[in-house]
């Protein structure tokens, strides 16, 4: 088995969303595979994913804000 290491940006990327997600589950008292499912059907993660990289040089407050925004706006909790 060929085993390959992850360029960084793979690695950043990673290391991102693995803190936002416990993140917004204790912002808004989810657990983390509640916060996953809930970040998955309501666009919240490809939004993280097309974002990262301007959501990770920001205050995690704004992160927390902008994903509850993006969730929001297509049908997450009112």
């Amino acid at each position: 088995m060929e085993t390959r290491a992850l360029n960084k940006e793979t690695t950043d990327k990673i290391n991102f969303i693995s803190f936002v997600i416990p993140t917004f589950a204790r912002t808004f008292k989810m657990n983390k595979q509640q916060t996953y499912l809930y970040l998955k059907k309501y666009g919240g993660l490809d939004y993280l994913f097309r974002h990262w990289w301007t959501l990770h040089t920001e205050d995690p407050y704004w992160s927390m804000r902008d994903l509850y925004k993006i969730c929001y706006k297509n049908g997450g909790i009112k």
